[in-house]
């Protein structure tokens, strides 16, 4: 990838199982890497860990915060009620960092405190009031639609 790609962090549960790992986690980053985006997946940039060597998991998640600081955006895939514990700490620094969030859930369930929004509404705290809409996607097919927040901020 080019030196000049905007970043983006890819925060998401699915590097935690092989199969989801090999079947879920390509699909997602070929969509973002198909708008000139880097992709920062975490368990890529930061998996290679020896997990038998003590303070492992201290290492990973400063890693982690660390290319969520770095990243120029984040791309959160917010499935579960609720969502993964790991993937909503990360959206709630890339928030309270002013950086551009884009969420992805295609779960159906609902795990709210509102009629307005799908999910807790600090979630959607780092979306704009209108159109919020624009920046929530439930089809991988859809992160490259040109009319979506996420091509017009890969565009801008």
């Amino acid at each position: 990838m080019n030196n000049s790609a905007r970043t983006i962090y890819l925060a998401s549960p699915y590097g935690f199982s092989e199969q989801w790992k090999r079947l879920l986690l390509p699909e997602f980053i070929a969509a973002l890497e198909a708008l000139g985006l880097e992709v920062w997946e975490p368990f890529a940039r930061n998996g290679q860990v020896n997990l038998a060597k003590p303070g492992w998991a201290y290492r990973v998640a400063q890693r982690d915060l660390q290319d969520v600081r770095d990243a120029d955006a984040l791309f959160a895939i917010v499935n579960g009620t609720p969502p993964d514990e790991g993937v909503m700490v990360e959206l709630g620094a890339a928030i309270a960092l002013g950086k551009p969030t884009f969420l992805f859930r295609d779960d159906f369930r609902r795990c709210t405190d509102s009629e307005q929004y799908p999910l807790n509404l600090m979630v959607f705290a780092g979306l704009p009031e209108r159109e919020w809409q624009k920046y929530v996607y439930s089809d991988v097919f859809d992160i490259t639609d040109p009319d979506k927040a996420l091509a017009c901020w890969a565009r801008s």
